[in-house]
Formats: C-alpha cells, sequence, structure tokens
C-alpha cells in the first residue's frame, strides 16, 4: 500500500505583527501532507475507471464505486480484487491499479467510455434521478428508522475525534457510517478519509458490501463537507436513508433525496442543522412538564 501521508519542506510566513514575526518572519519547517495519487480500476482486464484519491482501503474503494456505479449491490457478485502489476520510476511497487473480477452473470458496464474522476467531482456520468433510479436495488424509503434530532446534530463531533489522517494534514474528508440504536445512540460502524468526499463515500460503502451488510438500513452517512448530488446517490444506491453533511446541499441534491425517500440535513453543527428532505425522520425531544 502506498504512503497516505507524506513530508514536505515549507516556508511558513507569520504576518501577525508580533515582535518574532517582526524578526523573523519567515521560518522554515516540514509540514504533513495528505497524499493524492491516481487509482486505475480494471474489470477483468479492460479499464473502466481511474480516480485521484487517497491511498488506503482500496479494495473498499473500488467494491463501493462499483455499487454507485449501479453494476453491483452483493459481495456474491464480486469474485475478487486484486493489485496489478505497476512500478514507479524507481521499480517500486505503486498499488495503484486494481482489478476486480466480477461474476459471469453480473452485466458488465461499458469499459470504453474512459471514465475519469477527480478528487474533487463524483460520477458525472449519471445526470439525471431517473438514471439513479434505474440503477437501484434498495429503497431508502422503506425505512423506518427515526434519529432523534439531538442525535443528528452530534454526529459531526463523533466524526471528527475519529479522524486521524486529518488530525496531521488538515486536508481530507471523511464519511462515517453510523447505526442507530432502539435507544436512539449512534454507534459508528466505519470511518473513511481521502482528499476526495466521493471516494471516502465509496470507500464505506465497499467496506459495507464486503461486509455484506447491503442495504444500510438504520444508518446515517455523516460527511465532512458538503452534501452534492452524487453523495446523495451514492448513499440511496447503498439503501441508507439519512445522510447528514457538515456544510449545504445541493438543489439537485435535494430533489434526488426527496424523489428517493431519503433524509438529507445539512449545516450540521452540534447545536443547530438543517434537515432539506425527509424530516419525518428526525425525532423532536419531548419537552418536560417542568
Amino acid at each position: 500500500m502506498g504512503r497516505v501521508t507524506q513530508r514536505r519542506k515549507v516556508h511558513k510566513y507569520v504576518l501577525d505583527g508580533s515582535p518574532q514575526a517582526l524578526e523573523f518572519p519567515v521560518r522554515h519547517r516540514e509540514d504533513v501532507l495528505a497524499v493524492e495519487e491516481p487509482l486505475e480500476i480494471r474489470i477483468g482486464s479492460l479499464s473502466f475507471s481511474v480516480t485521484m484519491r487517497t491511498p488506503g482501503n482500496d479494495f473498499d474503494l473500488v467494491a463501493g464505486f462499483l455499487v454507485s456505479e449501479g453494476v453491483i449491490w452483493s459481495p456474491e457478485q464480486l469474485v475478487s480484487l486484486r493489485f496489478c502489476a505497476g512500478e514507479d520510476e524507481d521499480g517500486v511497487q505503486t498499488f495503484n491499479v486494481v482489478e476486480a473480477q466480477l461474476r459471469p452473470d453480473v452485466v458488465r458496464p461499458d469499459t470504453g467510455r474512459n471514465v475519469y474522476t477527480s478528487s474533487s467531482c463524483g460520477i458525472c456520468g449519471t445526470d439525471s434521478i431517473e438514471a439513479v433510479h434505474k440503477s437501484s436495488h434498495f429503497s431508502p424509503a422503506d425505512d423506518p428508522l427515526t434519529v432523534p434530532v439531538a442525535t443528528l446534530a452530534s454526529l459531526p463531533d463523533q466524526l471528527r475525534e475519529a479522524q486521524a489522517v486529518f488530525d496531521v494534514t488538515g486536508g481530507v474528508h471523511a464519511a462515517g457510517l453510523f447505526r442507530i440504536a432502539a435507544d436512539g445512540s449512534a454507534e459508528l460502524l466505519c470511518l473513511r478519509e481521502d482528499v476526495g468526499r466521493h471516494n471516502a463515500v465509496d470507500k464505506v460503502v465497499g467496506w459495507a458490501l464486503r461486509e455484506g451488510m447491503l442495504p444500510l438500513r438504520g444508518t446515517v452517512l455523516q460527511v465532512s463537507g458538503r452534501a452534492s448530488f452524487e453523495l446523495v446517490q451514492k448513499a440511496a444506491l447503498a439503501g441508507i436513508p439519512v445522510l447528514a453533511a457538515v456544510s449545504a446541499p445541493s438543489s439537485l441534491a435535494v430533489e434526488l433525496a426527496e424523489a428517493s425517500g431519503m433524509t438529507l440535513a445539512g449545516f450540521s453543527r452540534g447545536t443547530s442543522l438543517n434537515v432539506y428532505a425527509g424530516a419525518g425522520r428526525v425525532g423532536m425531544p419531548v419537552p418536560s412538564d417542568g
């Protein structure tokens, strides 16, 4: 596996007006960066996609990407995953090519379209809500989950506490899958970090697929950034009933959440949040008589 972080020398400029800054305005130090490298995804021997990602949990990433593309939806459809040969200029294995072998009866996607996914953009080939519904094998609308609003608002802090790579780099997104118990408490099942927010979600979904957990009923997916269309799409295809984001959703994300029967929350900041779709799943506290 490649490195998740990398050290680089930097010139730090301090302009706070302090005596120390006036005497030494430029400081030389090392900074820790999140690694970003390409990952080629192959189906059999044919190239299907290239995505820019942070190395680590690459098999989960590939499995989740195939779920997000509507190619597979159960672990039995994925026969194997393996790293292919690939070396850098120094002859070191790069682990930047993963080959997925699918069960013979699985319909293969068009591997001639050369899908490219940057770390800032999700699945750009799916541009309509109707296309998502055609690919979906699970219905979040059927999930009777209720999440106490206080629990939902607490998830960003729980997510942040578990972000080990962000702690040292400040440069990765996170996605956390929480199971909501009968008493309304939340248990963190899986957390993944990546320079691409869509990759972090794919890594969570791929983990769940390989664990045989799809559809992900009774869960909340909490993400560290905004709620874009592709993140709602990925959650819907995994059967996740609730998606919550620290930042804002897009208009198309809200439309897809409504059409899929999902609950979509944004600006979740610990003491407040906005619910843009599916507010019926959010349980309000019972007022005290006193």
